[in-house]
Parts: C-alpha cells; sequence; structure tokens
C-alpha cells in the first residue's frame, strides 16, 4: 500500500488545485457585465452574418481514420525494434494486424469515406457570402462595436 501513498497524494493536491482555482476564480474575479463582453466574437472580428455552417461529418470521420492510422504506426515501431526477437510468431501476428487495418481501409475508401468533394445527385450550395468593408469592420470595432 506505501507505493500507492505518492500516487494517491498527487491525486489529492491536483482535485485540491483544481477545485481551488474554481472556488478562487469564483471569488476574486471582477464581475463588470458589458454589452461588448457577452457579443459573440471570434478571431476579432465582429460578426456581421450568420454563424458559418457547421463541418460536415465527414471531416471527422476523416480524422478519427487519420488517428486509426497514427496508432497502427505506433504498433509497428515495437514491431519493428524487436522483429528479430520475435521471429515467425511476431512476422505473422504484425502481417494479421496490417491487413486487418487495411482490410477496414479498402471498406472506407470503397465506401467513399475519403471523397470530400460533393455527393453525387447533391445540389450546389450557391450561396454568396456577405462582403464586409475592412475600414468599416475596424471603426466599429475601435468605436466599441457601435456604428
Amino acid at each position: 500500500m506505501t507505493q500507492y501513498l505518492p500516487i494517491v497524494v498527487m491525486l489529492v493536491l491536483g482535485a485540491l488545485f483544481a477545485s481551488g482555482s474554481f472556488v478562487a476564480s469564483g471569488l476574486f474575479a471582477p464581475r463588470r457585465p458589458h454589452r461588448a463582453k457577452s457579443a459573440p466574437y471570434e478571431c476579432g472580428i465582429v460578426p456581421r452574418s450568420e454563424v458559418a455552417e457547421r463541418f460536415p461529418v465527414r471531416f471527422y470521420l476523416v480524422a478519427m481514420i487519420f488517428i486509426i492510422f497514427d496508432i497502427e504506426i505506433i504498433f509497428l515501431y515495437p514491431f519493428a525494434a524487436a522483429a528479430g526477437a520475435l521471429g515467425t510468431f511476431g512476422v505473422i501476428e504484425i502481417a494479421t494486424f496490417a491487413l486487418v487495418v487495411f482490410i477496414a481501409f479498402a471498406y472506407l475508401v470503397a465506401n467513399g469515406a475519403l471523397s470530400w468533394g460533393p455527393k453525387r445527385g447533391a445540389s450546389v450550395d450557391t450561396r454568396v457570402a456577405h462582403r464586409v468593408d475592412l475600414g468599416e469592420l475596424t471603426a466599429s470595432m475601435v468605436r466599441g462595436g457601435r456604428g
């Protein structure tokens, strides 16, 4: 049990620090509400139009596929380091692992998971983005959003 004492102490200290930070922030933070502070803000640009559309789900699927292949590469490094010691068994195991991942990749490619273009038969969105004069935008930001 004494082996785990340092880990328990660090967990308790971490929890105390985290909760203490939240409590101190709530007690000591200045509260000066203002209309400009509660307005939507992104990258220093005051929004003039509707919120942008969400990323398509395909974007997240491709990101997850990328993570899966990163994990495969991470598993290949130890095999490469110990390939001589593992012998035939290791080669068979890593070939099986790579085959399973390759089959999954072939399935994804066959279903169009890596296709970024519009889907076949889908209409192209022809909405025109709102153009904002940079000088007007900067002037409105300096005046505090009024204008």
